[in-house]
């Protein structure tokens, strides 16, 4: 412990600009750790694909694989490489040296080593702090003539001693780190407990960008990934859906419209293309989004409440928060189930140039709500028409009868 400390007063900051103080920069590892997901495989098309996607929505660098993985894990990572996009190209390696080796073959722009920081971890990999000492100074001088850059990880940070992790950043930052990664690798930590682990680590380390990488075990990555930020944590790590190990990583489209909209922080990422990668990587993952997901789940756009759809069809912003076009989707037509009210109906009749009267209306609003309860969703237009044509020929019947 005490021969990480003495790096603690010394003198001079790294300058980097990978991630300017207080301007969100997104590190995505949708091609890194989002694959890790139990099951996911991509193809290297795909991986094109979706890193092309990235390359459109702005975001300024990808961790796009792991090298030591293998041949064609190099072969990917160097086909991506070679195409010429926009985004700063990152690998991710162990503390090994071999695994720096094989990702300078790999020809990414960066590395980032990642450091196991607690008793738990160091324990199971029969290692010590000396031993992370030893292997911090030799592989950041191994791997900073080989790259442009190199990045640091605490993997496990949110369980390490405090004083440690300070240490190890402090450490890291004296040696040549570009940018330090606090990654809660078992997603264990909330909001408040973020803001007060990355403040603590912003006091000692004035400009060295800190990079937040949030795990969802307990359903906070994107919380914590805020909060994180509003600690000091400039540099965000992020996947498409949330894909990842176990309940995943924060999503890439909540954090962003979180800042944009919550915070009123421009992200510069052009959010427009979110429902496209979104839908892009439901696929080729085969993870099927959840219909209620934030920002790009098939319903979060729709409305059925009759008191929300009267106020709705007035204003949009009544009762939505975000513009469909915002996120590359249009406005979505009501819904009309058990919760509509008499100004939906006549909404859709008059879209649909039906006649209609109130009479009609309340008729055929009571025959909804009973076919919805007996069905248990919302009915269809179809269904709504087939509804409403009855009505129709019984009350031409009983106009003939009277006759």
């Amino acid at each position: 412990m005490e021969t990480i400390r003495k790096y603690k007063n010394e003198d001079g900051n790294i300058s980097s600009p990978l991630g300017v103080r207080g301007t969100p920069y997104f590190i995505d590892t949708t091609l890194r750790d989002g694959e890790q997901a139990p099951g996911v495989v991509f193809y290297l098309a795909e991986k094109i694909r979706i890193a092309s996607l990235l390359d459109k929505i702005g975001i300024p660098e990808l961790e796009i694989g792991t090298p030591a993985m293998g041949k064609n894990e190099i072969y990917d990572i160097q086909a991506i490489c070679d195409l010429g996009f926009n985004f700063k190209t990152l690998s991710w390696c162990r503390a090994v040296k071999n695994d720096i080796r094989l990702a300078s073959k790999a020809g990414t722009n960066g590395v980032h080593i990642s450091f196991p920081v607690s008793s738990i971890l160091l324990d199971a990999m029969e290692k010590n702090t000396s031993w992370i000492l030893q292997q911090l100074r030799e592989l950041i001088e191994y791997a900073t003539p080989l790259f442009n850059y190199v990045t640091i990880g605490a993997q496990d940070a949110s369980r390490a001693e405090l004083s440690f992790l300070q240490d190890f950043v402090s450490a890291s930052r004296y040696l040549g780190a570009s940018r330090i990664r606090i990654a809660d690798t078992v997603g264990l930590l909330n909001p408040f407990s973020t803001f007060e682990l990355v403040s603590s680590i912003r006091k000692i380390e004035k400009e060295l960008p800190i990079e937040i990488h949030a795990h969802n075990d307990l359903g906070m990555a994107t919380a914590n990934t805020l909060a994180a930020y509003k600690a000091g944590a400039n540099c965000l790590s992020t996947t498409v859906n949330g894909l990842g190990e176990r309940a995943g990583n924060a999503a890439m489209e909540e954090v962003a419209m979180a800042l944009e909209y919550s915070e009123n922080i421009k992200t510069g990422l052009f959010t427009q293309s979110f429902s496209e990668i979104s839908n892009y990587i439901s696929k080729v993952s085969e993870r099927p989004l959840n219909d209620s997901k934030p920002i790009t789940g098939k319903l979060v756009l729709s409305h059925e409440s009759g008191i929300h759809t009267s106020c709705l069809m007035k204003n949009r912003d009544t009762y939505q928060l975000i513009s469909a076009s915002k996120i590359g989707k249009t406005e979505q037509e009501f819904l009309i189930g058990k919760h509509s009210g008499k100004s939906t109906i006549m909404h859709f009749l008059t879209k649909a140039n039906l006649p209609s009267t109130d009479e009609v209306c309340n008729t055929l609003l009571q025959r909804v709500k009973a076919s919805a309860e007996a069905l248990k969703r919302a009915i269809t237009k179809e269904e709504l028409l087939a509804l409403y044509t009855d009505i129709y020929s019984h009350k031409n019947q009983t106009i003939c009868q009277l006759q």
